[in-house]
C-alpha cells in the first residue's frame, strides 16, 4: 500500500483523503488552483515547499500501522523473565533521554524523533505507582508490588502493607514470596544487576524481607533499637538466601554493608565482625567474586557456578563520571550476568536496575539522569541482542516518577540540556529578563543552595558556558532533597506474554504478568514437590 499525503487543502480535502486512498489508489485532492506538476502516471507530484515532509511522516505513520496490524500474541510460557527498572525513570525522564540520545546520532533530525531501545517494543502500558500509606511513593512500596503483587507501605520491603515501618517483630508474621523466589523454587537461575548498592531498596527486593528499608547492614537495625528481635539485615539475606542454592548472580554496588567496621578501618558498615564476601566465597568452589571492571572481562563464565561483583563501596558512579579503568557499564554487567545465567536449560529470572536515574534527580542533576538513562537503553540493547525474543519475556519500566519538568518553547534539536532557544535561535527570556532550561524541577536542593535564586530572591542567571553535564538544574520549593512525584510511569514490554501489558495498571499487576508468562507458580509448586519427594 503506497499514498502520499499532501498538506494543501481544507480539512474536507484531508478527510476525504485519508477514507478513500487506500481503495481507490487516490494520492491527494485537485484542485483548480494548484500548480502541481503530474509525473506521467496520473499521480500528483508532491508540492516543493513542507509536503515532501508531510508525506514523509505520512509514509512512516502507515509502516508503522502495517507492523502493528501484524502483530501476533505470543502465549508461549516464557523460559526466561527479564524486569529492567530505571529507577525514577518518569515520562519526562524517558523524554528527554529520547531526546539526549537522538542528538548524539550522526544523522540525528534533532533528537526528538529518535526512540529507545526499549520503545520499540510492540507493547506499552501506564502503571499506578502509589503505595498503601503514600500517594508518592519510594522504591521500596513500589518494587516490593512489582515482584510480590501486593501493593505496600512505603519504606518496607517485601512485607505486607498491615506492618509498621521499622516494626521487626510484626514483620516476621507477614512476609511476601517474590517472582525471584518462584523462579528458584521452579529450579531457574536468578540474578540481580544494579548500579546502586545491591542491598538498596529495589535490588532488595527481589530476595531480602525487612520492615525498614535502611536496614541493609546490621549497623542499622542496632541503630534503631531492633536488634535481637530477629530480624536479619539485607546483606546478610543476600549471602544466605538459600532458595534453590541461592543466587547465581549479584552485580552492582554496596561492599560496605558486607564488612565490618573494625577490620577495614571504617570502610565497612557491619557491626559483628563478619566478612560477607568471604562467607559467600566459601560456600562453593565455583562461586567467583570481582571487584572492578578487569575482573568481571576476565571472567570465564563456563566455569563459574556463580558470580558476585561488587565494584564500589556504596553506590556506583553515575554513568558520565564513570571511571571505566575501575567500574563496568550497566551493558557489561548484563552481559556477563546473561552469559553465567543462560547455562541453566531451566531458564532465568534477572532483574536489571539503573539505580542512579533516581540519585541524580533527588539532586536535581538532570544531565546525569539523562546519561544514566542512557546506560539504560543500551542495557537493553544488549539484552535484546543475546536472548531469543520467542523465549524470553522482557519488562521495562520504572518504579516512580520524579519532579523534572520538560518545558519552554525550545526549536526543534535544540539541546535538551541547554537553555530554550526560539525558533529564530534567540533566547527566550523569562518575565525577569533571564533565560532558562527547558528541565527544571518544581522542588530541589537546587533553591536551596542558591542555584536557583541569589540571596535577594533574585533569580540567578544562567548562561551556556555555565552549564555542564553536572550542573544543578534550577527548582522552585527548596528542599534538601528533590522528590518522587506521584504519576502514572510506562511498561514496555516484548516476547511471550508481554501482549498482556496494556492499559492503565496498578502495579502490582507486573509480577502477575510475569507469573502467568512464565507459569511460575505451578513450576515452582512442581519444583518443591519434586525436591520434597528427592527425584
Amino acid at each position: 500500500m503506497k499514498t502520499h499525503y499532501l498538506l494543501r487543502k481544507s480539512w474536507q480535502c484531508a478527510l476525504l483523503v485519508s477514507a478513500v486512498v487506500s481503495a481507490l489508489g487516490l494520492t491527494g485532492c485537485n484542485d483548480s488552483d494548484n500548480n502541481d506538476a503530474s509525473d506521467g502516471s496520473g499521480n500528483t507530484v508532491v508540492p516543493s515547499i513542507g509536503a515532501a515532509n508531510a508525506n514523509k511522516w505520512y509514509d512512516e505513520g502507515e509502516k508503522q500501522l502495517v507492523q502493528n496490524m501484524a502483530l501476533v500474541e505470543n502465549t508461549q510460557t516464557a523460559k526466561n523473565i527479564i524486569l529492567i527498572v530505571g529507577d525514577g525513570m518518569g515520562i519526562s525522564t524517558l523524554t528527554a533521554g529520547r531526546i539526549l540520545v537522538g542528538q548524539t546520532q550522526a544523522d540525528n533530525e534533532g533528537g526528538e524523533e529518535y526512540a529507545l531501545s526499549f520503545e520499540r517494543f510492540p507493547y506499552v502500558a501506564l502503571s499506578k505507582t502509589y503505595n498503601t500509606d503514600s500517594q508518592t511513593p519510594d522504591s521500596a512500596g513500589t518494587m516490593t508490588a512489582m515482584m510480590t503483587g501486593v501493593k505496600t507501605f512505603r519504606g518496607g520491603i517485601n512485607i505486607g502493607p498491615s506492618v509498621g515501618y521499622g516494626d521487626c517483630t510484626a514483620s516476621q508474621n507477614d512476609e511476601l514470596v517474590s517472582a525471584l523466589d518462584l523462579a528458584k523454587m521452579a529450579g531457574m537461575s536468578a540474578g540481580i544487576v544494579a548500579t546502586a548498592r545491591v542491598t538498596h531498596a529495589t535490588p532488595a527486593a527481589t530476595y531480602a524481607r525487612t520492615p525498614a528499608r535502611g536496614w541493609e547492614a546490621d549497623y542499622y537495625i542496632k541503630r534503631d533499637g531492633q536488634d535481637g528481635l530477629g530480624c536479619r539485615d539485607i546483606a546478610e539475606q543476600l549471602v544466605n538466601y538459600e532458595i534453590g542454592g541461592g543466587l547465581d548472580v549479584v552485580l552492582g554496588g554496596g561492599r560496605r554493608n558486607f564488612l565490618d567496621y573494625t577490620q577495614t578501618e571504617g570502610y565497612g558498615y557491619r557491626d559483628d565482625g563478619r566478612n560477607l564476601i568471604t562467607e559467600w566465597q566459601a560456600k562453593d568452589a565455583g562461586n567467583v567474586y570481582v571487584e572492578n571492571r578487569e575482573g568481571l572481562a576476565q571472567l570465564d563464565a563456563s566455569n563459574t557456578t556463580r558470580l558476585m561483583g561488587l565494584f564500589t563501596r556504596s553506590h556506583m558512579s553515575y554513568e558520565a563520571q564513570r571511571d571505566a579503568e575501575e567500574e563496568p557499564s550497566l551493558a557489561e554487567m548484563t552481559e556477563a550476568a546473561l552469559n553465567v545465567l543462560s547455562k541453566n536449560d531451566q531458564g532465568f529470572f534477572l532483574m536489571i536496575e539503573a539505580g542512579r536515574i533516581d540519585h541524580a534527580h533527588h539532586g536535581t542533576k538532570a544531565g546525569l539522569a539523562l546519561h544514566d538513562t542512557q546506560a539504560l537503553h543500551d542495557a537493553v540493547e544488549r539484552v535484546v541482542a543475546m536472548t531469543n525474543p520467542e523465549e524470553t519475556l522482557i519488562i521495562v519500566t520504572a518504579d516512580h516518577s520524579h519532579v523534572m519538568t520538560m518545558g519552554g518553547y525550545a526549536q526543534r534539536g535544540n539541546d535538551i540540556l541547554g537553555l530554550v532557544r526560539n525558533t529564530d535561535g534567540q533566547l527566550q527570556l523569562a518575565l525577569d529578563g533571564k533565560p532558562y532550561t527547558t528541565l527544571l524541577y518544581s522542588n530541589g536542593p537546587s533553591a536551596r543552595d542558591n542555584q536557583s535564586y541569589d540571596a535577594n530572591g533574585e533569580r540567578v542567571a544562567l548562561y551556556d558556558e555555565g552549564l555542564t553535564v553536572d550542573s544543578l538544574n534550577q527548582s522552585l520549593v527548596p528542599l534538601s532533597s528533590e522528590t518522587h512525584a506521584g504519576e502514572d510511569v510506562a511498561i514496555y514490554a516484548t516476547g511471550p506474554g508481554a501482549h498482556l501489558v496494556r492499559g492503565t495498571l496498578e502495579q502490582n499487576m507486573i509480577f502477575h504478568i510475569m507469573s502467568q508468562a512464565g507459569d511460575l507458580i505451578n513450576r515452582a509448586e512442581n519444583g518443591v514437590a519434586q525436591a520434597s519427594s528427592g527425584s
